[in-house]
């Protein structure tokens, strides 16, 4: 993208064309993202065994892991690219994506190596037993142990490619990776194809990861004139004010990811105990209730660009403006899908497993789930607001709300006063609360600017 095209995007193009050129394309991405993270459970479901099931679930926590290095250097890589943008500073916005990009590579590499060399305690944490175990290991193999550095490189070059305006390129690379794991995951997974089970699930993920990454290297030597993004080990250093303002936004995101990761790890050890079948319904109901999560995290995250941008070159009127906007859209949105999730919840778990036992287990789950839908999408623009501004203290304040004072206390309260079907409304009882903090901060941040 040319000079003059990013400032119209970012400076003269009216707020609901901008946020459409720039969300559209991400929430495409994040809602196929969704539908790939949905097709392992499915055709793992088609299998009809709710040991394969609960391993994909089981798993799943390392594989959200890898967000804390996708928060670290992705979003705080690309906040600090689209600031300088903002400032006209191109030679920042170079190498401060360099060092995101080799820093995003080494953790990839220390990250497959770390959980490969304690497999054991890391399984037993994760609430595998003797029944789950095998086949959880076996779908950690190509996921963590081959796949942990093409599915971070993954994340965080759409980062930055968007960072710069590209959605669509961004959205491009990470669904080329998706629809290729949906072809994939049939073939191996099902017993007319390679019959690998869950294994068939994390070698298709592996598969596709690289194939994403792929499309990105050959893109940007494609554009290698024409974008500000470099991968070039010349742009790479330590320079003190690219670090420090990458981590400033990076390290909160970071850790709000580790305690998502010890949020899912403390659920599904709970309902390990009540059995494969409450592990493997807790899995569907989860990934079921991500879809519109996705989408809303799609919109928040393709907007934060233009955030970044018009505060940093001091057009705060066209942020709040951005902001409002976004919110007058997507909440309204956001609850009619929960009315449709809670009517249609035992439809939707049916989908994936047609067992009994699952659907009524899923059914209970999701309707608790889905009411934290409307409450999610409001955390979502504040914290990335706060990314955006550069203000990542806000950012991991609300996020050790959302876990350490919230989520997790309400994960023991609840299941010991409603035992099982109580831990489906901790995030709900965690969102209410944060979404009032959400319009408190947002409205502080509206008159910081207007003064």
């Amino acid at each position: 993208m040319e000079e003059n095209e990013k400032i119209l995007l970012f400076e003269k193009m009216p707020i609901p064309r901008a946020i459409a050129k720039l969300a559209i394309p991400t929430i495409l991405s994040s809602l196929v993202m969704v539908i790939y993270n949905l097709a392992d459970t499915y055709f793992v479901g088609m299998l009809g065994d709710p040991v394969q099931n609960a391993a994909v679930t089981l798993a799943y926590p390392v594989l959200l892991a890898f967000n804390a290095v996708n928060n670290l250097f992705g979003v705080g890589t690309s906040s600090m690219m689209s600031r300088a943008l903002g400032r006209k500073d191109y030679e920042t916005v170079k190498r401060s994506s360099a060092f995101g990009f080799y820093c995003s590579l080494f953790s990839g590499i220390l990250f497959s190596l770390l959980c490969t060399l304690c497999k054991g305690p890391l399984l037993t944490t994760l609430g595998a037993d003797e029944v789950t175990w095998a086949a959880t290991d076996s779908y950690m193999l190509w996921t963590v142990t081959c796949g942990a550095a093409p599915s971070i490189l993954n994340v965080v070059m759409a980062y930055m490619v968007r960072s710069e305006g590209a959605s669509l390129h961004a959205s491009i690379g990470t669904m080329s990776g998706c629809f290729l794991n949906m072809i994939l995951d049939p073939i191996f997974i099902l017993p007319w194809g390679l019959n690998m089970g869950a294994a068939g699930a994390g070698l298709a993920t592996f598969l596709s990861n690289c194939f994403a990454c792929g499309y990105f290297f050959v893109l940007l030597y494609v554009k290698r004139k024409h974008t500000f993004v470099s991968v070039s080990p010349r742009k790479f250093g330590f320079e003190r004010f690219i670090v420090l303002g990458i981590c400033a936004v990076g390290i909160p995101a970071s850790i709000q990811n580790l305690l998502n990761v010890t949020g899912m790890t403390i659920l599904n050890n709970f309902t390990s105990a009540y059995g494969a079948d409450a592990v493997a319904s807790m899995g569907i109901a989860q990934k079921v209730n991500t879809v519109p999560f996705q989408i809303a995290l799609g919109f928040s995250q393709g907007i934060m660009p233009l955030v970044s941008y018009t505060y940093a070159s001091g057009n705060h009127r066209r942020m709040k403006d951005t902001i409002l906007f976004a919110i007058k859209l997507m909440l309204p949105a956001m609850v009619a899908v929960t009315v449709g999730y809670y009517i249609g919840a035992g439809n939707l778990v049916a989908l994936f497993m047609n067992n009994e036992t699952i659907i009524a287990y899923g059914t209970r789950f999701l309707r608790a789930m889905c009411l934290a839908q409307p409450l999610i999408y409001m955390d979502f623009l504040a914290v990335g607001v706060f990314q955006a501004l550069g203000m990542g203290k806000n950012a991991l304040i609300f996020a050790i709300m959302r876990k350490i004072i919230l989520e997790i206390p309400a994960l023991f309260v609840l299941n010991w006063a409603y035992p099982l079907y109580g831990l489906a409304y901790a995030q709900p009882v965690a969102e209410f609360v944060l979404t009032i903090a959400a319009v408190v901060m947002l409205r502080r941040i509206f008159k910081r600017g207007s003064n």
